[in-house]
Order: C-alpha cells, then sequence, then structure tokens
C-alpha cells in the first residue's frame, strides 16, 4: 500500500472554507478514484495560519497515477486552491504504508 501526502497553508480565517473546499474537489476525486483506500485531511491551526495535510491511501503507484497523471510527484491542484493557498508546493511524497489500521490494510 503507498501513502500519498500533500500538505499546504492557509490563512487561518481561511481554515474553515478551505475545509469545505476540499470536501466538495479533492477529497470526493480521490476516494472515486479505483484503488483508493481512504483520505485523511488533518489540519493545525496555528495563530494567524492553518496547515493542511493530506494522506491518501492506494492499492498501488499504478493507482496513484490514475489519480494524479504520468508523474505522480506532482500535486494536483484544483480552481479555487490558489484563492485559499499561501503555500502550495508542486510536489507530493509517496511512502510505503508498514502498518494501517484493519479497515484499510
Amino acid at each position: 500500500m503507498i501513502a500519498r501526502v500533500w500538505s499546504g497553508t492557509t490563512r487561518a480565517e481561511d481554515a474553515e472554507a478551505y475545509a469545505g473546499y476540499l470536501d466538495l474537489t479533492g477529497v470526493p476525486d480521490l476516494r472515486d478514484t479505483p484503488g483508493n483506500r481512504g483520505v485523511l485531511v488533518l489540519r493545525d491551526v496555528d495563530d494567524d495560519r492553518a496547515t493542511f495535510l493530506l494522506v491518501s491511501l492506494w492499492d498501488s503507484l499504478a493507482s496513484v497515477e490514475a489519480f494524479a497523471g504520468p508523474d505522480p510527484t506532482r500535486a494536483r491542484y484544483y480552481p479555487e486552491d490558489e484563492r485559499f493557498l499561501l503555500h502550495a508546493p508542486e510536489r507530493v511524497t509517496h511512502y510505503e504504508v508498514l502498518t494501517a489500521p484493519a479497515e484499510v490494510a
């Protein structure tokens, strides 16, 4: 199993709106891609910034490519991301999952 990990930063006052935007765009796209085993959206609000960590779990790198395209390390963005994000990295990181909850393993 593969974990695809992305992080981005918004202003703290945009944290709720961006979480809602993720629920309408990226999260359903991830979940609807064959080979996806689950999605975690994590958030840390600290003073004037909110950092989002999105972890998606996949059967294989081929499954990730079905979502991300031929370069699976390239981050995928949606039209309104630019409005919210202060930091939007070009790349994501992939990890081999060694231990996972039984529901996704």
